[in-house]
């Protein structure tokens, strides 16, 4: 039987492509990309409880966590499922939390994306080395920080992108920084600023 090699070759080369193509996008979405569903309301106003989001996991490959970024993580103890909170301090910080507002290194949080302001006193801890401390946006419904644990830098899987399911719910979820907290001297309040995801 005769085949025309030439064309043989093109398709060979060219399905050969496509499969390295798709391998490829395979490797990059296991390695950088993954899909959790919400199990608790403990973020809201901004993240319902049954929202599917889509989370980074390349975002801290060359970068550390920063104040106000959602995180997605492993807690410290048996879980069957990721925890979503929002970051509040990072190593060596000090958190407190009093008059229903939450201090770090002595300056209180102007909070804008809270579901209430906090009705419960918390001392003042110092956050441990390569550890974060994290809160819920929804203070007084959520397991997080002030229950005496904090996150490790390892056990962080990425940081929350955005909402792609229930189809009415898509979003970017929104990470709001501190600059006040960055700059030298002591500002009076620390207000929190949009920034990109």
């Amino acid at each position: 039987m005769w085949y025309n090699q030439p064309l043989l070759m093109k398709i060979f080369r060219e399905v050969g492509i496509a499969v390295l193509i798709a391998i490829a996008i395979f490797v990059f979405l296991q390695f950088n990309i993954q899909s959790y569903t919400v199990r608790y309301g403990s973020m809201l106003p901004n993240i319902k409880e049954g929202d599917w989001i889509m989370v980074s996991k390349a975002s801290y490959f060359i970068s550390d966590p920063q104040r106000g970024d959602v995180i997605v993580f492993s807690p410290p103890f048996d879980s069957p499922h990721p925890y979503i909170k929002r970051v509040i301090g990072l190593p060596s910080d000090i958190i407190e939390v009093k008059d229903n507002k939450v201090f770090v290194n002595g300056i209180p949080l102007e909070e804008e994306y809270t579901m209430a302001e906090p009705d419960y006193e918390m001392q003042v801890i110092e956050v441990p080395a390569d550890e974060y401390f994290v809160l819920g946006d929804n203070r007084n419904n959520s397991n997080d920080s002030r229950y005496g644990w904090t996150v490790a830098r390892g056990d962080i899987i990425g940081k929350a992108w955005f909402t792609y399911w229930p189809a009415g719910r898509w979003t970017v979820i929104k990470h709001y920084g501190y600059p006040e907290l960055s700059m030298a001297g002591e500002p009076e309040t620390a207000v929190s600023h949009p920034t990109e995801a």
